[in-house]
């Protein structure tokens, strides 16, 4: 009998299986997709947090202070373990003077963690709770099952686009609940990104490339040509605007003088011509330049409430997105909180 059960093979799982073996534990870690590393493999691979515990409290004021604490204080530690496990870095620099950390090729952080992790078993969901092994929940949230999406976070449900694995359907919820765990805080919100609305193409391989980031230097409109403003420099609050819009649907104008503004490494007419590519809908005239987007979710918010040892109820403890009310108000980085309690789920699981 194994020592430990981990449910999900994504970033969060993927850790806690290899910190465990790092403990000379034995493992049993199931997957329900085809492959591993979840939506970590479709991520920029960015992991990161608030250079200030101030701004991240401002930031995500509805969250649990004392775990976003915990991801403040560890997660560079954590960056350092990951390294020294020979996980491929690619920048060290976010290019936001609000956050510090660092990107790591997603392919290549998948590999090494499945090589640390031990066999995964694939296409193979943790159905129940095992008795007498303590389980890490990793499932990845619940944004790809339409009626929880519907039943906690809007209306619009089936006509999100999902821009994530299509395998996070709400397993790790479903068991922690049956086994005694209560839901956090944040159960309607999610993280995402406005993309290039149908007809559009949008294939996993693009889901960063395609994101359309410049709301705040657009007008953005509903479909009835009601408007929002967005306030944050993230642009989840637009997102999850336009999740509860008429079909999930809005358009960006943007005036010709906003065109050259830069987010990041790119331009506005930049990620306005990879909408287009893609056969987003795009019209031009004397106001500027219109584009229709809809709301993609990437990773529900909210999920089981955990303490600071990840313990969700008797023996079952959550990582990842399983483990919600971290982020809740605002935005922070998935992937750190990922990797900070797929560690902290180990070591208190095997304690």
């Amino acid at each position: 009998m194994a020592d430990l059960v981990v449910a999900g093979a994504g970033m969060a799982g993927l850790v806690a299986a290899a910190r465990a073996h790092e403990l000379g534990a034995s493992v049993e870690l199931f997957e329900k997709g085809d492959r591993p590393g979840g939506s970590m493999l479709l991520s920029s691979g960015f992991v990161w947090r608030h250079r200030q515990f101030d701004s991240f409290r401002a930031e995500c004021p509805g969250g649990d202070p004392d775990l976003q604490r915990l991801v403040h204080e560890r997660l560079d530690g954590a960056l350092d373990w990951l390294e020294g496990l020979g996980a491929p870095v690619e920048e060290r620099d976010t290019g936001n003077p609000l956050t510090v950390g660092r990107r790591f090729n997603p392919r290549g952080l998948t590999e090494l963690l499945v090589a640390c992790a031990g066999p995964v078993r694939l296409q193979e969901p943790l159905r129940e709770l095992p008795r007498g092994t303590p389980v890490v929940l990793a499932t990845g949230g619940f944004q790809g099952d339409r009626a929880l999406v519907r039943e906690h976070v809007t209306a619009e449900a089936d006509h999100l686009l999902v821009r994530a694995n299509p395998w996070s359907c709400g397993d790790g919820l479903r068991l922690g609940l049956a086994a005694g765990a209560s839901l956090s805080q944040g159960m309607g919100e999610f993280y995402g990104r406005n993309m290039p609305a149908p007809p559009a193409r949008v294939e996993p391989e693009d889901y960063v490339r395609l994101a359309q980031l410049y709301a705040r230097h657009a007008r953005v409109e509903n479909q009835r040509g009601q408007s929002f403003q967005t306030s944050t420099w993230s642009e989840i609050d637009v997102v999850q605007w336009t999740a509860r819009q008429p079909g999930a649907r809005a358009r960006y104008v943007v005036p010709h003088s906003a065109l050259r503004e830069r987010v990041r490494e790119r331009t506005v007419a930049d990620m306005i011509a990879a909408a287009e590519d893609a056969g987003a809908r795009v019209e031009r005239d004397d106001a500027g330049t219109s584009v229709a987007v809809a709301a993609a979710i990437t990773t529900t918010l909210g999920g089981l409430r955990v303490d600071p040892s990840a313990q969700a109820a008797a023996g079952v403890f959550a990582a990842g997105t399983d483990a919600g009310g971290i982020a809740t108000g605002g935005y922070s980085s998935g992937l750190a909180a990922a990797l900070v309690f797929g560690l902290v789920a180990a070591e208190a699981a095997l304690a």
